[in-house]
């Protein structure tokens, strides 16, 4: 008897005010079929500083995923901690006979025995190359507008004084999905639309990175 494939959806939320209910919803309205007890959370878990296998629930999916399944997420920055830990746990599901996809740009990433064809997984490898040498760039480029804006939100004793305003509409996790869009040239509306958030934010933090970084420390966020 053959075994019934699944669609795995994996959800990480670093901060109380995420929640996995939006990123299902979005997967949902993009066309994948999600069990609801198919959906593996990790709350409160820093993207930046654990590895898949060492977080609570993270590490599920290694026994969880069966040859035929699909891993499906938001985007691949929820895999690791970096691009580099992103393929290599891509590699390790794709030996393993499972397609990892993404709810954003619909990318995939075969299984390796469905790709036959040794230029298929070549050219499938090359583009995961691809990403973990240009997401090097973007994270030193995204460090240093952090930085900035927290110098900035830091500049004097009387900018710290001063009413915050109205907190930020984004939060740091979806401020990188932005930045990562915007660095692929989608269009503005296309970005607002998956990152949930409005065409205005959306070309400010384009026209001025420094802001959205102060804004998010001025809220501890």
């Amino acid at each position: 008897m053959t075994p019934t494939t699944k669609t795995v959806l994996y959800v990480r939320v670093s901060t109380a005010g995420q929640t996995s209910a939006h990123q299902l919803t979005q997967a949902r309205a993009a066309g994948f079929d999600i069990e609801d007890e198919h959906v593996i959370t990790d709350h409160g878990i820093s993207g930046v500083k654990t590895i898949l296998k060492e977080r609570d629930q993270g590490r599920r999916l290694f026994d969880l995923l069966q040859a035929g399944d699909t891993l499906l997420v938001r985007w691949v920055d929820r895999l690791g901690r970096n691009y580099r830990d992103v393929k290599q746990v891509i590699e390790h599901f794709n030996a393993k006979g499972v397609t990892v996809k993404t709810v954003i740009n619909n990318m995939i990433f075969e299984a390796d025995y469905k790709l036959a064809d040794p230029t298929l997984k070549a050219a499938r490898d090359a583009i995961l190359a691809f990403m973990a040498a240009l997401a090097e760039a973007d994270n030193k480029a995204k460090s240093e507008a952090r930085q900035a804006g927290i110098d900035h939100a830091k500049a004097s004793p009387e900018a710290k004084r001063k009413y915050r305003g109205k907190p930020p509409s984004f939060d740091r996790a979806t401020l990188d999905v932005v930045q990562a869009m915007l660095s692929q040239n989608k269009t503005i509306s296309e970005i607002a639309r998956e990152a949930g958030i409005s065409r205005q934010t959306v070309h400010r933090i384009q026209d001025e990175p420094q802001w959205a970084d102060a804004a998010l420390v001025r809220w501890d966020m």
